[in-house]
């Protein structure tokens, strides 16, 4: 493990750092405060600190302060070394942010075991992190498909958008819905029906892209977000979609079912400005035209429907760039 050592004696510096690597540590050195500061603001920085209370530039106690303001994480773990024995001072080091406190002339054995104990530390709040940011994912993705659940598709076309406006590409977005699909729970029941959600969402998994983003919109309903795409293509990757879900039957144990699916889709060219709800909309709006038009085909929005009041979205008198009428 990385420790950095915050000393300007030269004589106190040389021993630490000779201690600290006859027991295995990778040691980093700062001669002032400012250093030491910009040291654990660095990629892979130390997550162990040992700083002289009285430094140069920044004293030690101010580059706790500093590390605690920025809640950096992963967690830097602070041991300030002083030859201020105050109780009043002990005190002032740890609401500075210290997590321990060694006065000098420090006992080398006594170093060498609170160092363990901030190593202890740190492994139960790595243990944490990791906690977290599994269940993190685990919250982003939709329980019975494993594709991203409403909040994770969001939270990518969020980000999509603001990637597609700062580099300038484009972005299509489109929204799969299986026409009639209630026949399917009330015909065939509920565990029935899930068993084809989770393999309409493998149909559709396999013939995207991996960098592509497929989430479960809600019951039926689908959204595939594809960056780099070209208007030109939207409608082809549509259908691609569209096959996919209705060229094979779905095998269930009162029987094989056929089903049909409508999409619209929309795409975008380095917009700015783009709402992700108003570029949803206008998905949906043309979604909503296939269903109308007899449902089991390729809608095609006009981009300018995204800029559309939201009263209008879905009804606006643009047509469709594209249209596909495709038999069941």
């Amino acid at each position: 493990m990385k420790v950095l050592i915050a000393e300007d004696d030269l004589v106190s510096r040389r021993r630490l750092e000779s201690n600290l690597l006859s027991w295995n540590y990778q040691v980093e050195v700062a001669t002032d405060g400012d250093e030491a500061w910009h040291m654990l603001q660095g990629e892979n920085s130390p997550r162990l600190a040992i700083l002289d209370w009285m430094m140069p530039g920044l004293d030690g106690l101010s580059v706790c302060k500093q590390v605690r303001k920025v809640k950096v994480e992963p967690y830097v773990y602070i041991l300030l070394l002083t030859a201020k024995d105050r109780k009043e001072d002990v005190v002032e080091g740890l609401e500075a942010g210290a997590d321990d406190y060694l006065t000098k002339p420090y006992d080398t054995q006594e170093l060498r075991a609170r160092l363990r104990t901030g190593r202890r530390i740190l492994a139960l709040q790595e243990a944490l992190l990791s906690a977290r940011d599994a269940l993190r994912f685990q919250v982003s993705l939709d329980p019975l498909t494993g594709v991203w659940n409403r909040t994770g598709i969001l939270a990518i076309l969020r980000r999509e958008l603001a990637r597609a406006e700062s580099e300038g590409h484009s972005l299509t977005v489109l929204k799969a819905d299986i026409d009639a699909f209630s026949r399917v729970n009330e015909g065939h029941g509920r565990m029935a029906g899930d068993a084809t959600l989770r393999e309409v969402a493998r149909r559709i998994q396999s013939v995207n892209r991996l960098y592509d983003a497929v989430g479960r919109f809600g019951g039926e309903e689908f959204v595939i977000l594809s960056p780099g795409n070209q208007d030109s293509e939207a409608g082809g990757q549509a259908e691609r979609v569209r096959k996919s879900i209705i060229e094979e039957a779905y095998d269930l144990p009162e029987g094989a079912v056929n089903l049909t699916a409508s999409v619209g889709v929309v795409t975008i060219s380095g917009t700015k400005g783009a709402d992700p709800g108003a570029v949803l909309s206008a998905a949906d709006g043309a979604l909503s035209r296939a269903k109308s038009r007899g449902g089991n085909r390729v809608e095609v929005a006009d981009p300018r429907e995204i800029f559309l009041p939201m009263a209008d979205v879905g009804t606006s008198k643009h047509g469709p760039q594209i249209e596909r009428r495709c038999a069941a």
